[in-house]
């Protein structure tokens, strides 16, 4: 009995300490107040205030395009990767896994100071290409993984038995596999654009001057202090964060 609620005492409190501080974001967003320190009414005034910023309108829009093109860029090469991995054995398969491992548990800020000093050597200019290729970088692995997970559920006498009646591999690819794994090629998708949209550390080293997206513009605003507008901008982006992560996670639990 005193094991049992050791034990459920120990997870309200984790899951209470994960989640109260998104919690009194979500509640001040709607504070009447023009600060955060004291509640005075509900209001909807500052998500009004939100939707009349243009800057912020303008950033968010490039952080959706950048976010929706990174996790394109991703899933297809993740898609290929995972489906290589799978289907066939060839020389460095386990360095492959373990390099996918690497960049998963490597550092954000390592991973931005390396790709920053790739690009300053290549003399590529900092903007929207150097943000597409790092967060698709950054991406792809999360993809494959997620992929390589629902391809191990699928049986390999399918493939075998499309081989057996003449298909080519392509064929095989294309009218077996991947009807099969599109649930985990659409997770996949939303997962990346979920991590491309909330980052932050990754983008302030590749993103240059010239292309501002969400997540560094509410890094600049926070820098003077956390004020009622920006509490109403991370409550929707958690929202919007909450929604696909859902969706994901009901793609990757089909068993269609």
């Amino acid at each position: 009995m005193v094991n049992r609620f050791l034990k459920y005492f120990y997870i309200f409190a984790v899951y209470l300490l994960l989640y109260v501080p998104l919690l009194v974001i979500i509640i001040f967003s709607f504070n009447n107040s023009e600060t955060s320190e004291t509640w005075n009414g509900f209001s909807i005034r500052w998500y009004e205030q939100l939707l009349a910023d243009k800057s912020l309108i303008s950033s968010a829009l490039r952080s959706l395009f950048l976010a929706a093109a990174a996790a394109t860029c991703s899933t297809v090469i993740g898609t290929i990767i995972a489906i290589a991995l799978h289907r066939y054995r060839f020389i460095g398969q386990k360095v492959v896994y373990g390099s996918l491992s690497v960049i998963m548990l490597s550092p954000e800020i390592i991973q931005g100071i390396s790709l920053l000093v790739i690009f300053v050597v290549l003399g590529v200019p900092l903007g929207f290409s150097t943000l597409l290729l790092s967060h698709t970088v950054f991406c792809f692995p999360f993809v494959t993984i997620t992929i390589l997970a629902r391809l191990r559920g699928v049986s390999r006498d399918l493939a075998e038995a499309a081989v057996d009646l003449g298909a080519s591999d392509l064929d095989t690819v294309r009218f077996i596999l991947i009807p099969l794994i599109l649930p985990a090629v659409f997770a996949g998708w939303l997962m990346s654009f979920t991590l491309s949209i909330d980052d932050v550390m990754i983008s302030f080293f590749v993103s240059g001057k010239n292309y501002e997206i969400l997540p560094l513009k509410i890094y600049s605003m926070v820098r003077t202090g956390i004020q009622p507008d920006v509490n109403a901008l991370c409550a929707a982006m958690f929202f919007i964060t909450c929604f696909a992560v859902i969706i994901s996670y009901r793609l990757v639990r089909s068993k269609r």
